[in-house]
Protein backbone atom coordinates (compact mmCIF):
# COMPACT_ATOMS: atom_id res chain seq x y z
CA UNK A 1 0.00 0.00 0.00
CA UNK A 2 1.32 3.43 -0.92
CA UNK A 3 2.04 5.57 2.14
CA UNK A 4 0.76 9.08 1.52
CA UNK A 5 0.04 11.42 4.40
CA UNK A 6 -3.20 13.38 4.43
CA UNK A 7 -1.20 16.61 4.48
CA UNK A 8 0.85 15.69 1.40
CA UNK A 9 -2.17 14.29 -0.35
CA UNK A 10 -4.05 17.53 0.22
CA UNK A 11 -1.17 19.58 -1.13
CA UNK A 12 -0.66 17.47 -4.22
CA UNK A 13 -4.36 17.32 -5.02
CA UNK A 14 -5.18 20.95 -4.47
CA UNK A 15 -7.86 21.99 -6.91
CA UNK A 16 -6.56 23.21 -10.25
CA UNK A 17 -8.34 24.13 -13.43
CA UNK A 18 -7.84 20.58 -14.69
CA UNK A 19 -9.19 19.18 -11.43
CA UNK A 20 -12.34 21.27 -11.78
CA UNK A 21 -12.77 20.05 -15.35
CA UNK A 22 -12.31 16.45 -14.22
CA UNK A 23 -14.80 16.84 -11.36
CA UNK A 24 -17.40 18.21 -13.76
CA UNK A 25 -16.99 15.70 -16.57
CA UNK A 26 -15.96 12.37 -15.08
CA UNK A 27 -18.36 9.66 -13.89
CA UNK A 28 -19.57 10.22 -10.34
CA UNK A 29 -18.66 6.72 -9.16
CA UNK A 30 -15.03 7.43 -9.97
CA UNK A 31 -15.14 10.57 -7.83
CA UNK A 32 -16.59 8.58 -4.95
CA UNK A 33 -14.01 5.84 -5.42
CA UNK A 34 -11.22 8.40 -5.13
CA UNK A 35 -12.61 9.68 -1.81
CA UNK A 36 -12.99 6.13 -0.51
CA UNK A 37 -9.41 5.25 -1.45
CA UNK A 38 -8.13 8.43 0.19
CA UNK A 39 -10.01 7.46 3.34
CA UNK A 40 -8.71 3.89 3.54
CA UNK A 41 -5.26 4.15 1.96
CA UNK A 42 -3.79 4.20 -1.51
CA UNK A 43 -2.55 1.47 -3.80
CA UNK A 44 -0.38 1.68 -6.85
CA UNK A 45 -2.55 0.31 -9.66
CA UNK A 46 -2.08 -0.63 -13.29
CA UNK A 47 -4.83 -0.18 -15.88
CA UNK A 48 -5.02 -2.04 -19.17
CA UNK A 49 -6.75 -0.16 -21.98
CA UNK A 50 -8.26 -2.00 -24.95
CA UNK A 51 -10.85 -1.79 -27.71
CA UNK A 52 -13.36 -4.29 -29.06
CA UNK A 53 -12.53 -3.89 -32.75
CA UNK A 54 -9.29 -3.74 -34.73
CA UNK A 55 -7.86 -0.22 -34.77
CA UNK A 56 -4.82 1.78 -35.74
CA UNK A 57 -3.07 3.00 -32.60
CA UNK A 58 -3.38 6.79 -32.17
CA UNK A 59 -2.53 7.58 -28.52
CA UNK A 60 -1.20 11.15 -28.63
CA UNK A 61 -4.24 12.89 -27.16
CA UNK A 62 -4.45 10.45 -24.26
CA UNK A 63 -0.73 10.63 -23.50
CA UNK A 64 -0.54 14.43 -23.65
CA UNK A 65 -3.60 14.85 -21.42
CA UNK A 66 -2.47 12.34 -18.78
CA UNK A 67 0.99 13.90 -18.75
CA UNK A 68 -0.52 17.35 -18.17
CA UNK A 69 -2.70 16.07 -15.32
CA UNK A 70 0.23 14.32 -13.67
CA UNK A 71 2.36 17.45 -13.91
CA UNK A 72 -0.31 19.64 -12.33
CA UNK A 73 -0.83 17.15 -9.52
CA UNK A 74 2.85 16.65 -8.82
CA UNK A 75 2.71 12.94 -9.51
CA UNK A 76 3.81 10.54 -12.23
CA UNK A 77 1.84 8.16 -14.42
CA UNK A 78 3.80 5.42 -16.15
CA UNK A 79 2.30 4.95 -19.61
CA UNK A 80 3.54 1.79 -21.31
CA UNK A 81 2.55 1.69 -24.96
CA UNK A 82 2.37 -1.82 -26.36
CA UNK A 83 2.41 -0.52 -29.94
CA UNK A 84 3.95 2.30 -31.89
CA UNK A 85 1.72 5.09 -33.18
CA UNK A 86 0.21 3.96 -36.48
CA UNK A 87 0.44 0.22 -35.81
CA UNK A 88 -2.55 -2.04 -36.43
CA UNK A 89 -3.95 -3.55 -33.22
CA UNK A 90 -6.29 -6.52 -32.99
CA UNK A 91 -9.59 -6.49 -31.10
CA UNK A 92 -9.15 -7.01 -27.36
CA UNK A 93 -5.39 -6.52 -27.35
CA UNK A 94 -4.18 -4.21 -24.56
CA UNK A 95 -3.19 -0.99 -26.29
CA UNK A 96 -1.31 0.35 -23.30
CA UNK A 97 -0.87 0.03 -19.56
CA UNK A 98 -1.17 3.00 -17.20
CA UNK A 99 0.34 2.79 -13.71
CA UNK A 100 -0.02 5.33 -10.92
CA UNK A 101 -1.35 6.04 -7.46
CA UNK A 102 -5.00 4.97 -7.44
CA UNK A 103 -6.41 8.08 -5.78
CA UNK A 104 -4.90 10.26 -8.49
CA UNK A 105 -5.64 7.95 -11.42
CA UNK A 106 -9.05 6.39 -10.78
CA UNK A 107 -11.15 9.43 -11.69
CA UNK A 108 -9.37 9.99 -15.02
CA UNK A 109 -10.63 6.91 -16.85
CA UNK A 110 -13.66 8.52 -18.49
CA UNK A 111 -11.68 11.42 -19.90
CA UNK A 112 -8.62 9.61 -21.15
CA UNK A 113 -10.77 6.98 -22.88
CA UNK A 114 -12.58 9.79 -24.71
CA UNK A 115 -9.20 10.89 -26.03
CA UNK A 116 -8.20 7.46 -27.31
CA UNK A 117 -11.08 5.44 -28.79
CA UNK A 118 -12.38 7.85 -31.45
CA UNK A 119 -8.87 8.66 -32.64
CA UNK A 120 -7.95 4.98 -33.03
CA UNK A 121 -11.10 4.17 -35.02
CA UNK A 122 -10.80 7.24 -37.25
CA UNK A 123 -7.15 6.34 -37.91
CA UNK A 124 -8.27 2.84 -38.88
CA UNK A 125 -10.92 4.28 -41.22
CA UNK A 126 -8.39 6.58 -42.87
CA UNK A 127 -5.87 3.76 -43.19
CA UNK A 128 -8.45 1.43 -44.76
CA UNK A 129 -9.51 3.95 -47.40
CA UNK A 130 -5.94 4.81 -48.36
CA UNK A 131 -5.02 1.14 -48.69
CA UNK A 132 -7.96 0.50 -51.02
CA UNK A 133 -7.04 3.43 -53.32
CA UNK A 134 -3.26 3.68 -52.93
CA UNK A 135 -2.69 5.83 -56.03
CA UNK A 136 -5.35 8.40 -55.09
CA UNK A 137 -4.81 11.40 -52.84
CA UNK A 138 -7.29 11.99 -50.02
CA UNK A 139 -8.57 15.25 -48.61
CA UNK A 140 -10.04 15.26 -45.08
CA UNK A 141 -13.24 17.30 -45.22
CA UNK A 142 -14.75 16.06 -41.96
CA UNK A 143 -14.51 19.23 -39.85
CA UNK A 144 -18.15 20.26 -40.34
CA UNK A 145 -19.29 16.78 -39.36
CA UNK A 146 -17.51 17.00 -36.01
CA UNK A 147 -19.00 17.95 -32.65
CA UNK A 148 -16.79 20.99 -32.10
CA UNK A 149 -13.15 21.89 -32.65
CA UNK A 150 -11.81 19.37 -30.11
CA UNK A 151 -13.26 16.49 -32.11
CA UNK A 152 -12.15 18.12 -35.38
CA UNK A 153 -8.58 18.28 -34.05
CA UNK A 154 -8.74 14.62 -33.06
CA UNK A 155 -10.14 13.49 -36.43
CA UNK A 156 -7.43 15.37 -38.35
CA UNK A 157 -4.71 13.87 -36.16
CA UNK A 158 -6.21 10.42 -36.69
CA UNK A 159 -6.40 10.85 -40.47
CA UNK A 160 -2.73 11.81 -40.44
CA UNK A 161 -1.82 8.71 -38.43
CA UNK A 162 -3.87 6.39 -40.64
CA UNK A 163 -2.44 7.97 -43.76
CA UNK A 164 1.16 7.47 -42.63
CA UNK A 165 0.38 3.85 -41.77
CA UNK A 166 -1.01 3.26 -45.28
CA UNK A 167 2.03 4.91 -46.86
CA UNK A 168 4.29 2.61 -44.85
CA UNK A 169 2.30 -0.54 -45.59
CA UNK A 170 1.47 -0.23 -49.30
CA UNK A 171 3.18 2.95 -50.48
CA UNK A 172 -0.16 4.76 -50.65
CA UNK A 173 -0.34 8.40 -51.61
CA UNK A 174 -2.59 8.90 -48.60
CA UNK A 175 -4.02 12.15 -47.26
CA UNK A 176 -2.55 15.18 -48.96
CA UNK A 177 -4.33 17.69 -46.72
CA UNK A 178 -7.50 18.76 -45.00
CA UNK A 179 -9.99 21.57 -44.91
CA UNK A 180 -8.89 23.72 -41.95
CA UNK A 181 -5.77 25.72 -41.12
CA UNK A 182 -5.75 24.74 -37.45
CA UNK A 183 -5.17 21.07 -38.24
CA UNK A 184 -3.20 21.35 -41.49
CA UNK A 185 0.04 20.62 -39.67
CA UNK A 186 -0.98 16.97 -39.26
CA UNK A 187 -0.52 16.66 -43.03
CA UNK A 188 2.64 18.72 -43.30
CA UNK A 189 0.81 21.78 -44.60
CA UNK A 190 0.66 25.40 -43.48
CA UNK A 191 -2.99 25.91 -44.38
CA UNK A 192 -6.19 24.09 -45.19
CA UNK A 193 -7.15 23.06 -48.71
CA UNK A 194 -10.27 23.64 -50.79
CA UNK A 195 -11.30 26.45 -53.11
CA UNK A 196 -15.06 26.91 -53.26
CA UNK A 197 -18.28 25.66 -51.65
CA UNK A 198 -21.69 25.51 -53.27
CA UNK A 199 -22.47 28.80 -51.54
CA UNK A 200 -20.03 30.70 -53.78
CA UNK A 201 -21.63 29.27 -56.91
CA UNK A 202 -25.08 30.25 -55.71
CA UNK A 203 -23.76 33.73 -54.94
CA UNK A 204 -22.15 34.07 -58.37
CA UNK A 205 -25.21 32.83 -60.23
CA UNK A 206 -23.28 30.45 -62.47
CA UNK A 207 -20.47 27.90 -62.14
CA UNK A 208 -18.34 29.80 -64.66
CA UNK A 209 -18.82 33.13 -62.89
CA UNK A 210 -17.82 31.56 -59.56
CA UNK A 211 -14.65 30.20 -61.16
CA UNK A 212 -13.85 33.61 -62.67
CA UNK A 213 -14.39 35.33 -59.33
CA UNK A 214 -12.11 32.84 -57.61
CA UNK A 215 -9.32 33.13 -60.17
CA UNK A 216 -9.48 36.93 -60.03
CA UNK A 217 -9.35 36.90 -56.23
CA UNK A 218 -6.61 34.25 -55.99
CA UNK A 219 -4.72 34.59 -59.29
CA UNK A 220 -1.70 32.54 -58.25
CA UNK A 221 -3.57 29.48 -57.03
CA UNK A 222 -4.87 26.34 -58.66
CA UNK A 223 -8.64 25.95 -58.53
CA UNK A 224 -11.08 23.11 -57.95
CA UNK A 225 -14.54 23.87 -59.33
CA UNK A 226 -17.73 22.25 -58.09
CA UNK A 227 -19.95 21.40 -61.05
CA UNK A 228 -23.14 19.89 -59.62
CA UNK A 229 -24.93 23.03 -58.37
CA UNK A 230 -27.07 23.51 -61.46
CA UNK A 231 -27.18 19.83 -62.45
CA UNK A 232 -25.03 20.50 -65.54
CA UNK A 233 -21.87 18.67 -64.51
CA UNK A 234 -20.53 17.99 -68.01
CA UNK A 235 -21.61 21.29 -69.55
CA UNK A 236 -20.28 23.43 -66.71
CA UNK A 237 -17.02 21.47 -66.43
CA UNK A 238 -16.27 21.95 -70.12
CA UNK A 239 -17.32 25.61 -70.02
CA UNK A 240 -14.84 26.32 -67.23
CA UNK A 241 -12.07 24.40 -68.99
CA UNK A 242 -12.63 26.38 -72.21
CA UNK A 243 -12.53 29.63 -70.24
CA UNK A 244 -9.20 28.75 -68.60
CA UNK A 245 -7.35 26.65 -71.21
CA UNK A 246 -3.89 27.51 -69.88
CA UNK A 247 -4.77 26.42 -66.35
CA UNK A 248 -6.34 23.28 -67.78
CA UNK A 249 -3.26 22.38 -69.82
CA UNK A 250 -0.92 23.15 -66.91
CA UNK A 251 -2.78 20.85 -64.52
CA UNK A 252 -3.92 23.75 -62.34
CA UNK A 253 -7.63 23.10 -62.82
CA UNK A 254 -9.68 20.36 -61.15
CA UNK A 255 -13.34 19.41 -61.42
CA UNK A 256 -15.09 18.23 -58.29
CA UNK A 257 -17.99 15.80 -58.60
CA UNK A 258 -20.23 16.03 -55.55
CA UNK A 259 -23.63 15.07 -57.02
CA UNK A 260 -25.95 13.80 -54.30
CA UNK A 261 -27.58 10.40 -54.44
CA UNK A 262 -30.96 11.74 -55.45
CA UNK A 263 -30.14 12.05 -59.15
CA UNK A 264 -27.76 11.04 -61.94
CA UNK A 265 -25.14 13.46 -63.21
CA UNK A 266 -25.97 15.26 -66.44
CA UNK A 267 -26.32 12.85 -69.34
CA UNK A 268 -26.49 9.62 -67.34
CA UNK A 269 -29.31 7.22 -66.62
CA UNK A 270 -29.16 3.48 -65.81
CA UNK A 271 -28.80 2.39 -69.44
CA UNK A 272 -26.09 4.93 -70.26
CA UNK A 273 -24.27 4.11 -67.02
CA UNK A 274 -24.07 0.44 -67.97
CA UNK A 275 -22.85 1.43 -71.45
CA UNK A 276 -20.10 3.60 -69.95
CA UNK A 277 -18.87 0.74 -67.80
CA UNK A 278 -19.01 -1.59 -70.78
CA UNK A 279 -16.52 0.72 -72.50
CA UNK A 280 -14.08 1.09 -69.61
CA UNK A 281 -14.59 -1.83 -67.21
CA UNK A 282 -16.57 -4.51 -69.05
CA UNK A 283 -16.19 -7.12 -66.32
CA UNK A 284 -17.36 -4.74 -63.59
CA UNK A 285 -21.03 -5.71 -63.57
CA UNK A 286 -20.65 -9.28 -64.79
CA UNK A 287 -19.27 -10.60 -61.52
CA UNK A 288 -21.44 -11.06 -58.46
CA UNK A 289 -22.34 -7.72 -56.91
CA UNK A 290 -24.54 -6.90 -53.96
CA UNK A 291 -27.10 -4.14 -54.26
CA UNK A 292 -24.91 -1.42 -52.83
CA UNK A 293 -21.96 -2.29 -55.06
CA UNK A 294 -24.17 -2.08 -58.14
CA UNK A 295 -25.47 1.28 -56.99
CA UNK A 296 -21.91 2.55 -56.54
CA UNK A 297 -21.05 1.38 -60.04
CA UNK A 298 -24.09 2.49 -62.03
CA UNK A 299 -26.46 4.31 -59.70
CA UNK A 300 -27.18 7.92 -58.90
CA UNK A 301 -24.71 10.37 -57.41
CA UNK A 302 -20.96 10.03 -57.80
CA UNK A 303 -20.87 6.53 -59.25
CA UNK A 304 -18.00 4.85 -61.06
CA UNK A 305 -19.90 5.39 -64.31
CA UNK A 306 -20.19 9.11 -63.51
CA UNK A 307 -16.46 9.42 -62.99
CA UNK A 308 -15.63 7.57 -66.20
CA UNK A 309 -18.21 9.69 -68.04
CA UNK A 310 -16.65 12.93 -66.80
CA UNK A 311 -13.15 11.75 -67.67
CA UNK A 312 -14.33 10.77 -71.15
CA UNK A 313 -15.90 14.18 -71.75
CA UNK A 314 -12.80 16.06 -70.58
CA UNK A 315 -10.41 13.93 -72.63
CA UNK A 316 -12.55 14.20 -75.74
CA UNK A 317 -12.15 18.00 -75.62
CA UNK A 318 -8.41 17.78 -75.03
CA UNK A 319 -8.52 18.51 -71.30
CA UNK A 320 -6.65 15.40 -70.24
CA UNK A 321 -4.58 17.31 -67.65
CA UNK A 322 -7.70 18.44 -65.73
CA UNK A 323 -8.01 16.45 -62.52
CA UNK A 324 -11.15 14.88 -61.08
CA UNK A 325 -11.94 15.25 -57.38
CA UNK A 326 -14.65 12.86 -56.24
CA UNK A 327 -16.62 13.33 -53.05
CA UNK A 328 -20.02 12.35 -51.62
CA UNK A 329 -20.36 9.19 -49.56
CA UNK A 330 -16.83 7.82 -49.81
CA UNK A 331 -16.17 5.07 -47.29
CA UNK A 332 -14.07 1.90 -47.45
CA UNK A 333 -16.60 0.00 -49.57
CA UNK A 334 -16.93 2.82 -52.06
CA UNK A 335 -13.14 3.09 -52.29
CA UNK A 336 -12.92 -0.68 -52.80
CA UNK A 337 -15.47 -0.60 -55.65
CA UNK A 338 -13.73 2.33 -57.32
CA UNK A 339 -10.39 0.55 -57.06
CA UNK A 340 -11.85 -2.65 -58.49
CA UNK A 341 -12.82 -0.89 -61.73
CA UNK A 342 -9.83 1.48 -61.72
CA UNK A 343 -12.06 4.56 -61.75
CA UNK A 344 -10.04 7.62 -62.92
CA UNK A 345 -10.04 9.56 -59.64
CA UNK A 346 -7.22 11.93 -58.75
CA UNK A 347 -8.39 12.97 -55.27
CA UNK A 348 -11.10 11.73 -52.93
CA UNK A 349 -12.72 14.19 -50.55
CA UNK A 350 -13.98 12.30 -47.51
CA UNK A 351 -16.09 13.89 -44.81
CA UNK A 352 -18.46 11.99 -42.59
CA UNK A 353 -16.70 8.63 -42.82
CA UNK A 354 -13.69 9.48 -40.65
CA UNK A 355 -15.83 9.83 -37.51
CA UNK A 356 -18.28 7.15 -38.72
CA UNK A 357 -19.20 3.91 -36.87
CA UNK A 358 -19.24 5.92 -33.66
CA UNK A 359 -20.57 2.98 -31.66
CA UNK A 360 -17.22 1.25 -32.29
CA UNK A 361 -15.09 4.04 -30.83
CA UNK A 362 -15.53 3.06 -27.20
CA UNK A 363 -12.25 2.25 -25.47
CA UNK A 364 -12.37 0.39 -22.16
CA UNK A 365 -10.01 0.30 -19.19
CA UNK A 366 -9.73 -2.17 -16.31
CA UNK A 367 -7.35 -2.31 -13.36
CA UNK A 368 -5.21 -5.43 -13.78
CA UNK A 369 -2.81 -5.05 -10.83
CA UNK A 370 -2.93 -3.64 -7.29
CA UNK A 371 0.52 -2.92 -5.82
CA UNK A 372 1.90 -5.32 -8.39
CA UNK A 373 -0.56 -8.14 -7.55
CA UNK A 374 -2.41 -9.26 -10.72
CA UNK A 375 -6.19 -8.96 -10.34
CA UNK A 376 -8.94 -8.31 -12.87
CA UNK A 377 -12.66 -9.00 -13.07
CA UNK A 378 -13.71 -12.40 -14.34
CA UNK A 379 -13.81 -12.52 -18.12
CA UNK A 380 -11.06 -9.95 -18.61
CA UNK A 381 -8.10 -12.18 -17.84
CA UNK A 382 -6.84 -11.57 -21.38
CA UNK A 383 -5.76 -8.12 -20.22
CA UNK A 384 -3.23 -9.42 -17.70
CA UNK A 385 0.39 -8.96 -18.63
CA UNK A 386 1.77 -11.92 -20.53
CA UNK A 387 4.98 -13.52 -19.37
CA UNK A 388 7.72 -12.73 -21.86
CA UNK A 389 9.72 -15.86 -21.07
Amino acid sequence: MVNISNKLNSKVLQETMLDREIAQWTDNYFLKTRKTVENFGDYEVTYAVFMRQPVVFAPRFLVEWLTAVAEERGTTFLIERNYEEGQWVGAGEPLLYITGVMSQLVELETLYLQRLGPACVAAYNAFSMCVELPEVGFLAMDARHCAGYVMADMMAYAAGVGSKAAKKKVGARGFIGNATKATAHYFGNASGMGTMPHALIGYAGSTLKAAEMYVETFPDESVTVLVDYFGREITDALTVCRRFPDMASDGLLSIRLDTHGGRFIEGLDPAVSYAVLERYAPLAVRRYRNERELRLLTGTGVSAAAIFYMREALDREGFDKVKIVASSGFDVMKCKVMADVNAPIDIVGTGSYLPDTWQETYATADIVAYDGRPSVKVGREFLLRKNKS
